[in-house]
């Protein structure tokens, strides 16, 4: 069974909204939250009763929506327990990265082409920058090349890949997906 007290999804964006915004009225925070205004008014009542956030009456039409110390705990240990999950989802990322360079590496493999540029891109720099790849040699780039000068990292989605290049690329995002739904299987 579900703890009351427990905090769902939503009821945390709203305690990020309250306690970054003190001026917030209803209205405002059904708009950032993207909800209609009488579920934004029951969020708002089921988080006074559970005594993380409170309303101060400026006048008569105008309150303020406060967080207690309760609610600015819950806000740190949630935004604590997000910050490790992230980071321990990132290790698991560069681990899987460095399999997949591993096996272009053992071939003799010494230049990359990374293809994108996200998040994941700075990962897969970051991930060919290690000592253990000595003397791989990597840039960025665009577009694919007719005739590429290394093997291609793509780090993108919905790149449409000629057949020649068959075995001298790796989807990245098709790979960590498919080594995360193998991770998810293992501890099930």
């Amino acid at each position: 069974m579900k703890d009351p007290e427990n905090l769902n999804e939503r009821e945390f964006e709203l305690i990020n909204i309250v306690g970054a915004q003190l001026d917030a009225n209803q209205r405002d925070l059904s708009k950032k939250l993207d909800i209609s205004l009488g579920m934004t008014n029951l969020l708002v009542r089921r988080l006074i009763a559970k005594g993380y956030i409170r309303i101060r009456q400026l006048n008569k039409k105008k309150s303020q929506y406060i967080l207690t110390p309760k609610g600015f705990a819950e806000k740190y240990h949630k935004s604590i327990r997000y910050t490790l999950k992230t980071i321990r989802s990132i290790g698991l990322i560069r681990n899987q990265l460095n399999i997949a360079i591993k096996r272009f590496y053992d071939r003799g493999e010494r230049s990359f082409l990374i293809l994108g540029s996200s998040d994941l891109t700075e990962l897969v720099e970051m991930a060919l920058s290690q000592p253990q790849w000595a003397g791989v040699k990597f840039s960025r780039i665009e577009h694919i090349p007719e005739s590429p000068a290394g093997v291609i990292l793509i780090c993108r989605e919905k790149v449409e890949i000629p057949q020649a290049l068959e075995g001298r690329y790796v989807d990245l995002i098709k790979e960590l997906a498919s080594q995360n739904n193998t991770l998810q299987e293992v501890k099930a």
